[in-house]
C-alpha cells in the first residue's frame, strides 16, 4: 500500500502563499484519483480538490476556487497544493489521499472514498 507525507504546512498571514506537498512511496498511475482534503475544528472533513490521472480532470471546492491549484509531479512521486490568497477560514489540518477507483473527480473528491491517507500537515492562517 502506498505511503503518503505531508508537508508544506505552517503559519502564514491572511494574503498570504503555502506550497503543500505530498511525497508517496509508489506512485503510479493505478492510483488514479489524488486528492487534499482538509479538516478545521468544528466542522466536517472537506475536498478541497483532487485531480483524476486519467484524463487530468480537476475539482475545486467553491470555497477555493481560484485561489488553489493542485499539480502532480510523477518524476518525483509527489503531488502539491499551491494555496495563495489565504484567509483564516481556509485554517486546518491538510491531508493527501490517493485512490485507484475511476469515478468521476467531483464524486471522489466530495465523496470518496480514498483507501491511502497522510498523517496530515497543520495550516494556520492568522495575523
Amino acid at each position: 500500500q502506498v505511503q503518503l507525507v505531508e508537508s508544506g504546512g505552517g503559519l502564514v498571514q491572511p494574503g498570504g502563499s503555502l506550497r503543500l506537498s505530498c511525497a508517496a512511496s509508489d506512485f503510479t498511475l493505478d492510483y488514479n484519483t489524488i486528492g487534499w482534503f482538509r479538516h478545521a475544528p468544528g466542522n466536517e472533513r472537506e475536498g478541497v480538490s483532487c485531480l483524476r490521472s486519467s484524463d487530468g480532470s480537476t475539482y475545486y471546492a467553491d470555497s477555493v476556487k481560484g485561489r488553489f491549484t493542485i499539480s502532480r509531479d510523477n518524476a518525483n512521486n509527489t503531488v502539491y497544493l499551491q494555496m495563495n490568497s489565504l484567509k483564516p477560514e481556509d485554517t486546518g489540518l491538510y491531508y493527501c489521499a490517493v485512490d485507484g477507483a475511476i469515478n468521476p473527480v467531483q464524486t471522489m473528491c466530495v465523496k470518496g472514498p480514498f483507501g491511502s491517507w497522510g498523517p496530515g500537515t497543520q495550516v494556520t492562517v492568522s495575523s
